[in-house]
């Protein structure tokens, strides 16, 4: 349909800029994980070094084990909310321009603004622990509710769930009205409409919308770092400290492979399993 000349044109600007701004950073990561740092100096040479020490030392196996737990977490908690929430708007709700219009309007406010919010309502004298007091639920501030890995799955959590509603509330939009019409004139509940029809085509949306939710969180560092305290520092900040004050770019670029690495793997897989119901259902 279109010559070959037209062909290169118009896949050889995107092909140069993935090139140099996406696989050249890559390759430099990639090498940069491979040297060693001497005298705060980066020496070429080639090494295994970084890896071992990500592999034997306990403080990066455990930070990784939390950030992969909170991930977790903050995944699940955003399906609990988005799917039932996508479910209701595709199918029952009748604003449901207004509705969908008000689930995507914290996508319009500044990351560090509803991160900030959430420290000034989990704070010692913030809203909630201020409710508390009020109904004498507690006598005194609880403090374990802000720099905690709770206020950090929470904020996540927040924050990430319009991520995993939109693919979900669009997957579900496609459904045809006419299988859930057949299944109520059939003398099937909502529950079972739900589980029978509307899950299994759904569920690429789904699939899609945890991958979102997951990869984002894992790579998180902000939250963390405005509110998790000590025992809410995730696998980011290590890396981000690693490249700033420690001047150990090596080690950070070790992890940052290895993250790199956990990222495309949790995607292929996500896209493996999307690819197999698809087919099934088919």
């Amino acid at each position: 349909m279109y010559s070959r000349s037209y062909r290169r044109v118009v896949t050889v600007p995107p092909l140069l800029w993935v090139t140099i701004f996406l696989l050249v950073p890559y390759a430099f990561l990639f090498c940069f994980s491979f040297w060693q740092v001497r005298s705060q100096n980066v020496v070429h040479e080639w090494t295994l070094s970084n890896y071992v020490e990500l592999i034997r030392s306990p403080v990066y196996v455990s930070v990784l084990l939390r950030s992969a737990r909170i991930a977790a977490s903050v995944t699940l908690l955003a399906l609990l909310l988005g799917v039932p929430l996508a479910y209701f708007l595709s199918v029952r709700a009748r604003a449901k321009n207004v509705l969908y219009l008000l689930v995507i309007v914290p996508l319009w406010v500044s990351y560090l603004v509803r991160a900030y919010a959430w420290k000034t309502i989990l704070g010692n004298t913030g809203i909630f622990n201020t409710l508390l007091q009020y109904f004498g639920i507690v006598h005194q501030p609880v403090e374990l509710l802000l720099y905690s890995p709770f206020a950090v799955v929470l904020t996540l959590t927040h924050i990430y769930t319009p991520f995993v509603f939109l693919p979900v509330y669009a997957s579900m939009e496609q459904i045809p009205k006419s299988l859930l019409e057949a299944s109520r004139d059939l003398g099937a509940s909502a529950t079972r409409t739900f589980w029978t029809i509307v899950f299994p085509l759904a569920l690429p949306g789904i699939f899609a919308g945890a991958t979102f939710a997951l990869v984002l969180s894992l790579g998180d560092f902000i939250a963390p770092l405005l509110i998790g305290g000590p025992g809410g520092i995730m696998i980011s900040n290590i890396v981000v400290s690693l490249f700033g004050a420690a001047y150990n770019w090596p080690l950070g670029s070790a992890i940052s492979f290895c993250m790199l690495l956990l990222v495309v793997g949790l995607i292929t897989g996500a896209e493996r399993l999307e690819k197999r119901f698809r087919d099934g259902g088919e």
